[in-house]
């Protein structure tokens, strides 16, 4: 390929991801003004608009210094001039989320099983009082881990004598789900807890405190959404409590604080330091850890101006804010000081133990992941191993899914793994299980995912989206245990499980039912807390099957060189490929609307309602914002009527934090905004529209995991090179089907980061939970 003309690029004012979904505050004076979800300067080293309104990790930083091999090059598809102009049209819906389409009381449905963890623990602090039998609900280690709770709240014990220990498999706790035949049992939608209404004089109430603290009324909703109907009491005593409430920082509960305590307050306050501790782990949970070291937690700490770190790690243990784990040793191998000594007056020389890890995790993804790694253990251990699949191995159309059948026919938990083209492998599974008589599913991350699922599996209730599987509204329905009426589960897009998720689908799976976990472990990671496909894959706990099917054509190709870190000069004769080098942000953006509208329609006969655009962030001169508004003005110009939206508009639908769905605005009355994602109409309330709809012809990278479209333009500013990894580029590149262009502005940071970057780190303890628990069927 050859490259269109062009200089080097230059490079614009860096603006990382952020902002989120807005908080209600807009009084900017106060002392505990809510983050404005759109000041670039405030998301440079915060929350990403990803991590805050979508529920997605920051993107990743990285050096662009180091010179890498050259970005593959070639022409625009049609040479077509930057003034020529072309009709384009965005009145067709995008392909999207079908789960999401109902109304809101699905998305809220799909959380409720997660709710029960979350409620578990709100009843255990009401009941400080009462003495709670470990294991009544739970068993194994999550058992003992509310005992070990509920004796640092009582104070019979010190929070630091508690570290998580390897859980056995539980024994079986239901039996194998009822004939295919049951009637369908969806799960009951309950409003989400930051939705749920407030009494008006709960209102007032909170309202009247928050004035008192200088804090804007706005918080009045999301506050008692937060904090519940004794939220104004809870502010009261304790003002730092208003850092629960999302977008509010550090330093605007500090302000808040002042102005209720005057002198009685001060930065070593125990009530202060509890709370920066828990704010730090939640901020560290929308980068995807479920845990942090305790090291890390006590520099924070640090930075916040607390005096004494380790006090304020430790009060925020006894007070039952965090949990502390130690990973590494066993803790009756930790006070060797003994044998130590006794080794030196021997003259014998003793080895040094292995360092010990000390981790922080809130008690919810603690619950989470103990859960999961039981659930996982009994689905191992309670399948049955002989079943006889050969025939159906015999036929499979490739060889990698005869070896998925095989696998999949002696094991309760599978790992598949392979790109794109081995989706094939789960939808033959699928079909094998199905020809035998199996109560068999696939279940995607997202519509598109879902279709082109059941196309391959040749079945269209072949396959649900995991959302509408949660919730009841899509695939058979629950049995008389309460479990999901199946005898084999396939998971696609696995790697956008979070650990909570994770969690609630394995409770939700019956003894001797099977799971397999499949997806490509290159693409960038949940929005959730936690990285389940990959710790599972990491602990090497179950049979693991890797595709050989290599993903076809010229797009195929260069992604699979991205994923061993290699940006490759591929061949594209029919243009699948293409490089357009732009000089800044303005031209990025110019150039963008250049392709959705013009050339690739042109060229390819693709309509720009089937191209999407992909880019690092939200914010900054070629973010998601700016493009999307040069986009809405060249292919659907209008007032925005209905709260900045016109009929026509591509949106972004969030019913859920994680959840993307691609829609279509169609409408507005008083009853809100009336959208179509993929067929099926949708109602967003009026007060949901600024937080929950956005535009789409433009989306980030975590937006369009588990998406694709049949053209997608990358876009690259100068200013996205410190957000560039390896999985991001992996997964933005492989968005396009038959088309990819790529407007080029960040020179050698591209093939950097695909070389040196690697995916960002998560600290987890699902693998270690796993690599203890009993799996004689573990591979090796």
């Amino acid at each position: 390929m050859t490259a269109l003309p062009g200089e080097t690029p230059g490079t614009v004012g860096t603006d990382t991801p952020q902002g989120a979904e807005p908080p209600a505050a807009t009084d900017a004076e106060g002392p505990a003004h809510a983050e404005a979800p759109d000041t670039e300067e405030s998301g440079g080293s915060e929350e990403s608009e990803d991590a805050r309104e979508r529920g997605e990790p920051a993107a990743d930083g990285s050096e662009v210094d180091t010179p890498g091999a050259d970005a593959p090059t070639g022409d625009a598809p049609d040479g077509t001039e930057a003034g020529e102009a072309s009709a384009g049209d965005a009145s067709a819906g995008a392909e999207g989320d079908a789960a999401a389409a109902a109304v809101l009381s699905e998305a809220q449905a799909e959380l409720a099983a997660q709710r029960e963890l979350r409620e578990r623990i709100a009843k255990r602090k009401a009941e400080k009082d009462g003495p709670v039998a470990a294991g009544a609900k739970l068993s194994g280690t999550a058992a003992d881990l509310l005992a070990a709770v509920r004796a640092v709240e009582s104070g019979e014990k010190a929070g630091t004598e508690f570290f998580d220990s390897p859980a056995a498999a539980p024994a079986p706790r239901r039996p194998a789900p009822a004939p295919a035949g049951q009637p369908q049992r969806p799960v009951p939608a309950t409003a989400a807890p930051a939705d749920r209404a407030a009494s008006p004089e709960a209102m007032d109430a909170v309202r009247a405190v928050l004035t008192e603290g200088g804090a804007p009324e706005a918080l009045a909703r999301p506050a008692t959404g937060t904090l519940g109907e004794q939220a104004a009491e809870l502010l009261r005593a304790d003002p730092w409590q208003l850092l629960a409430v999302p977008g509010v920082r550090p330093e605007q509960a500090d302000g808040f604080a002042r102005a209720l305590l005057g002198a009685a307050c001060g930065p070593d306050d125990g009530r202060r330091t509890s709370a920066l501790v828990g704010w730090l782990l939640e901020r560290a949970a929308l980068q995807g850890h479920t845990a942090l070291d305790a090291e890390a937690v006590r520099a924070a700490l640090a930075e916040r101006s607390v005096s004494d770190p380790e006090e304020a790690v430790r009060n925020a243990v006894e007070e039952g804010v965090v949990l502390v784990f130690q990973e590494g040793a066993d803790p009756t191998e930790l006070d060797a000081s003994d044998e130590d000594q006794e080794s030196e007056d021997t003259g014998e020389t003793a080895e040094a133990p292995e360092p010990v890890q000390v981790l922080l995790g809130l008690d919810r993804y603690a619950l989470a992941e103990e859960s999961l790694a039981d659930g996982l253990a009994r689905l191992m251990n309670a399948c049955e191993k002989g079943a006889d699949w050969a025939e159906a191995a015999a036929a499979a159309p490739s060889p990698s899914a005869a070896e998925l059948i095989r696998t999949a026919a002696a094991a309760g938990l599978v790992a598949h793994s392979g790109g794109e083209a081995a989706r094939a492998e789960p939808a033959a599974l699928i079909a094998a299980a199905r020809g035998l008589g199996l109560r068999a599913l696939g279940a995607t991350h997202s519509e598109d995912g879902r279709r082109r699922l059941a196309d391959a599996a040749g079945a269209p209730d072949a396959a649900v989206t995991l959302a509408g599987l949660l919730s009841g509204t899509e695939g058979p329905g629950r049995d008389g245990d309460g479990a999901l009426a199946l005898d084999l589960l396939v998971v696609l897009d696995a790697p956008q499980l979070d650990v909570e998720g994770a969690a609630v689908l394995v409770e939700a799976l019956a003894d001797g039912a099977r799971l397999v976990l499949s997806g490509d472990p290159g693409v960038l990671g949940s929005a959730g807390a936690g990285r389940v496909f990959a710790d599972v894959l990491a602990a090497r706990a179950c049979p693991q099957v890797v595709s050989r099917t290599p993903d076809p054509g010229p797009i195929g190709e260069l992604v699979s060189g991205i994923g061993i870190g290699e940006l490759l000069q591929v061949e594209a004769p029919g243009k699948e490929v293409v490089i357009v080098p732009v000089r800044d942000a303005g031209e990025a953006v110019h150039r963008t609307v250049q392709l959705v509208a013009d050339s690739v329609p042109r060229a390819f006969s693709i309509p720009a309602t089937d191209t999407q655009v992909i880019t690092v962030g939200h914010g900054g001169a070629a973010g998601t914002r700016v493009l999307n508004e040069a986009l809405k003005q060249r292919l659907n110009p209008g007032p925005g009527r209905f709260g900045g939206f016109d009929p026509g508009d591509r949106v972004i639908h969030v019913p859920a934090p994680g959840r993307a769905v691609p829609g279509v605005v169609r409408s507005a009355d008083a009853e809100g905004l009336h959208l179509e994602c993929a067929g099926v109409a949708v109602v967003v309330p009026q007060e949901r529209v600024e937080s929950a709809v956005r535009h789409g012809w433009a989306l980030s990278a975590h937006q369009a995991a588990g998406m694709r479209w049949p053209a997608a333009v990358v876009v690259l500013p100068g200013d996205a090179a410190a957000g560039l990894s390896r999985p991001w580029v992996y997964t933005a590149f492989g968005r396009g089907e038959l088309h990819l262009s790529v407007v080029h502005g960040v020179d050698q940071a591209l093939p950097h980061a695909v070389a040196q970057v690697p995916a960002q780190e998560r600290t987890t303890r699902l693998r270690p939970l796993l690599e203890a628990l009993p799996t004689p069927d573990a591979a090796s």
